[in-house]
């Protein structure tokens, strides 16, 4: 590492191409489980997250039990079919029409929770910002999901699923929130796009367009910043 603590040209390379090219997995699981030691990583990965005053609120509930990854499958099945009622005409046949998880696909499903409680009742900076225990748990899952694209291992976040339902399933404590219900494992290929960017669903907004300067709407005076993020800029 040099003295101004960048990291070399190729580790950097790697860490912008994991976060470039890392995909929401739905469809492209393989069933070849993944080494212990790897999933050790991962979650070792998602531990190192930060967090406010260091609480740590996030503990991690795998899951491999067929039957139990059925059940769960269920509970978003009917989430799903409650959810596809939002939509109307040509949005909901494609609603319908997109493959939303891959609970039973994956070799191992990853529950990442949110202890609420945990760290007492007065948290170092949680005073003014109650849901700042959700947002850190929020950076445990995009560790993993990072490492994981590193360690060529797809990931999958079901956030079609009610969480009281989802908490009974798991047997999770009172005060345990089920923040993100994962799928993991080795895939065929990582698609080139998002699969909601392919198949029409979103595109992905102009970053120019979502930069403010000093306040919502001000302009951004420095032009080297404002050329930089232009339409066409390379992702790394």
């Amino acid at each position: 590492m040099s003295a101004d603590h960048r990291f070399s040209d190729d580790e950097r390379r790697g860490l912008y191409r994991a976060i470039f090219e890392r995909r929401d997995v739905r469809s492209q699981f393989r069933p070849d489980p993944i080494p212990a030691e790897v999933l050790a990583r991962l979650l070792r990965a998602a531990h190192h997250a930060p967090s406010v005053g260091f609480m740590q609120p996030w503990d991690f509930v795998l899951v491999d039990d067929p039957a139990l990854k059925r059940r769960i499958k269920a509970l978003y099945d009917d989430a799903n079919a409650e959810a596809a009622a939002n939509y109307r005409d040509e949005r909901a046949t494609l609603y319908r029409r997109l493959k939303l998880e891959g609970i039973v696909d994956s070799p191992v499903n990853l529950c990442i929770t949110c202890d609420r409680q945990r760290g007492g009742p007065h948290v170092l900076g949680r005073n003014t910002l109650l849901d700042a225990d959700l947002f850190s748990a929020c950076l445990a899952v995009q560790n993993l999901w990072l490492a994981a694209r590193a360690e060529g291992i797809g990931v999958g976040w079901v956030s079609i699923l009610e969480p009281a339902e989802l908490a009974r399933a798991l047997n999770l404590p009172e005060g345990v929130f089920p923040l993100a219900y994962l799928c993991l494992g080795y895939v065929s290929e990582f698609l080139p796009r998002p699969e909601l960017e392919a198949q029409g669903w979103r595109s992905r907004l102009p970053l120019h367009e979502l930069i403010h300067g000093n306040g919502w709407g001000g302009a951004i005076e420095d032009e080297a910043l404002r050329a930089a993020v232009a339409p066409g800029d390379a992702q790394a």
